[in-house]
């Protein structure tokens, strides 16, 4: 029996963001609607202020019991709320929104149920009522019975509708090949809603001690900076927080007219043309130096007097320094670092680009030239940026989301990205940061008492996954050997002139396999990006057969059957497509991150079932296993056959030969941070 579902349940607004997940015990599952591919409708209703006499929870276990797939919209959703609630289901699931999704070809667009509905020419209204109802203050428990109802059987109807129609896409001769990568979506989806229902825990005591080393390096970084920027701009108001402000210091300029200076600059124009464009369209900035005000003596105030010359009761703030006692004036002397413009790829609309990377890069050019305040000055501003960031978005973001028994619900999609790539929210576990400069994942630990955290990395998977796909010989050789390219890469930009560890050289490695060119970067670098498609031509002519298949029939494909469209692509005037640079990264990240990843953690979790370990996370190309003290040698054992069986996996589930050697590596320890590599 195919079974269609779909639930209600309450929200709550907490620190300005809306909580919907079933695991705050403020949340209650209000209603859950069913329809069987016989059109046999319930509802059960559990939280409903206009209802008493409920529906028994033990009929729609039955129902689930009978059911050999179950059908939703966004079903892991569906899901977590069912088992939450103490309802059992593990079988086979069909959700219409990733069937959509991967039937879109990665072409990206609205995948809520209402719009497929709109697509589909289906009925539904039930999300605009509700955000009627919501935002007028009530709450789905309190909303008009009878509407509710009303509303979920639409939902139940267009559901199962849009299920019928995506089944017959994915028979028809168009789609078909679609199918499996659906199916392997759908198992996917089961498996991270289990992830989301586990949570990783949190020592609670760790995060504060986290968060106090981050605000103590934050206050010291933000008062040398202040005195720096002193020191270069003077009385020069300077908010650093500013991208277009901060250039001023880099930079020593502003433009003229920030709305359309940019504009105005003729890229690949002649180094000294643009040079004088760029002092044309822009004013040195200087330093300054406070006088005291004549008119109020320095006092900001003054005290007007009437018609008869009798003075008023109440000073007013003097006009001539706005009651600041002083009047800042520019001297001579130019203000800040003046690093000069290379070219017009580092200008903003607001100014000079202050982009990470391009402060990166301004960072190292000082060091080369011995700029030792101004190479500390851009360390600094570098750090603080990321110390904001992490502080925000994950010391706070695991503290908000962290329920009272110590579990962060990990939530990730599959939607989120053209290849299918795991996204994440709530917080974005998938940009957590892997070294120790900022500690954070020392705050998740086992739940298990004695217990430790495993992480298991794909080595090198995209560039293994590239040299399978292009067919590379020399980087196919590479692998074999177990060749480290990261040192290589060090090697080339270190004897190009510019000093560069492994770590620093890990950014570069693979950046022109995604389509990254060497255009703006220091010269020692983009000799590498010039060395790298120099040295595997292989990669290069399998880019340039992508391109063409993009040209010609407008879809590329994968050897796992998911394709990408481009129906707006075009040749450009050198012979390479537009949007060159997606349809070189698309299959290398959708293979390796979407397919690969998935189907080992999949098998994973299948080893694991039983066991009181299990998975916890996953990030981009490893996967995060929280370990039964007990349970320790058999989970290394787990990772040891995935390993020897991986690429058998591989030929199974898509019928090809991967002849490429792919290695999962495991690191365990007290806590995700402190992992050491396993014998």
């Amino acid at each position: 029996m195919k079974l269609t579902l779909d639930v209600e349940n309450t929200g709550i607004t907490r620190d300005g963001k809306l909580h919907i997940d079933p695991y705050d015990s403020s949340n209650q599952l209000v209603m859950v609607g069913t329809k069987t591919d016989k059109n046999e409708t319930r509802i059960f209703t559990f939280h409903h202020e206009q209802v008493t006499d409920v529906d028994k929870p033990d009929d729609l276990q039955k129902l689930l019991d009978q059911a050999t797939v179950l059908i939703g919209h966004n079903i892991a959703y569906d899901l977590t709320w069912l088992w939450e609630c103490g309802f059992k289901y593990d079988g086979p699931v069909f959700d219409t929104m990733l069937a959509e999704y991967v039937l879109r070809r990665g072409i990206k667009s609205p995948l809520t149920l209402a719009a497929c509905a709109e697509q589909y020419k289906l009925q539904t209204q039930k999300q605009t009522a509700l955000k009627e109802h919501l935002d007028s203050g009530g709450t789905v428990a309190n909303m008009d019975y009878d509407r509710l109802c009303s509303y979920l059987l639409d939902d139940l109807n267009a559901t199962q509708e849009l299920s019928n129609k995506l089944y017959i896409r994915l028979n028809s001769k168009e789609d078909s090949s679609l199918m499996n990568t659906v199916l392997l979506t759908n198992k996917v989806a089961v498996c991270l809603a289990k992830i989301n229902k586990r949570g990783m825990k949190v020592d609670k005591e760790v995060l504060k001690q986290v968060r106090l080393e981050f605000e103590t390096e934050q206050k010291k970084l933000l008062e040398e900076v202040y005195w720096q920027t002193k020191d270069l701009m003077g009385d020069v108001p300077i908010n650093l927080s500013s991208p277009e402000q901060l250039s001023w210091v880099i930079y020593s300029r502003k433009p003229k007219d920030k709305n359309n200076w940019a504009d105005k600059i003729k890229f690949f124009s002649d180094p000294r043309e643009f040079k004088k464009e760029v002092e044309n369209l822009s004013e040195l900035v200087y330093v300054s130096s406070a006088k005291q005000c004549k008119t109020c003596n320095g006092r900001g105030k003054i005290r007007k007097t009437k018609k008869d010359g009798s003075p008023f009761a109440r000073e007013n703030n003097c006009s001539d320094c706005k009651g600041e006692g002083y009047i800042v004036v520019p001297t001579k002397k130019i203000a800040g670092l003046k690093f000069r413009v290379p070219n017009a790829d580092w200008i903003s609309n607001h100014g000079f680009s202050t982009s990470k990377n391009k402060i990166d890069m301004l960072e190292k050019i000082a060091l080369r030239n011995n700029m030792g305040d101004a190479a500390l000055f851009l360390k600094r501003v570098r750090r603080l940026s990321a110390l904001d960031t992490y502080l925000s978005a994950f010391v706070e973001g695991v503290e908000s989301y962290t329920k009272p028994d110590g579990k962060l619900h990990v939530q990730l999609s599959q939607i989120s990205t053209a290849t299918g790539r795991f996204s994440g929210k709530n917080p974005n576990m998938q940009n957590m940061p892997r070294g120790g400069t900022f500690p954070i994942k020392k705050v998740f630990v086992s739940r298990f008492d004695n217990g430790k955290i495993l992480e298991a990395d794909f080595a090198q998977l995209e560039f293994r996954t590239a040299a399978f796909l292009s067919q590379d010989p020399v980087a196919m050789k590479e692998v074999e050997e177990g060749f480290d390219v990261h040192n290589y890469t060090a090697q080339i930009i270190t004897d190009a002139g510019e000093p560069t560890t492994r770590q620093d050289a890990k950014a570069h490695t693979f950046a022109p396999l995604y389509g990254a060119t060497g255009y703006g970067r220091t010269a020692s670098v983009a000799a590498y990006y010039k060395h790298f498609n120099e040295k595997y031509k292989g990669i290069v002519a399998w880019h340039d057969e992508l391109a063409k298949e993009a040209l010609n029939k407008t879809i590329i494909k994968t050897p796992s059957g998911r394709e990408f469209s481009f129906p707006d692509v075009t040749r450009r005037r050198n012979g390479k497509p537009t949007k060159f640079t997606q349809i070189k990264n698309y299959p290398v990240q959708s293979f390796a991150t979407a397919d690969i990843v998935p189907l080992a953690m999949l098998h994973i979790e299948r080893l694991l079932e039983g066991k009181q370990s299990c998975i916890v996370n996953t990030v981009h190309d490893s996967i995060v296993i929280d370990v039964h003290p007990d349970e320790e040698q058999y989970v290394l054992q787990t990772i040891e056959t995935i390993n020897n069986s991986l690429n058998d996996l591989i030929s199974e589930q898509w019928s090809i030969k991967f002849n490429v050697p792919l290695l999962l590596e495991s690191k365990i320890g007290p806590n995700w941070l402190d992992t050491k590599d396993t014998p």
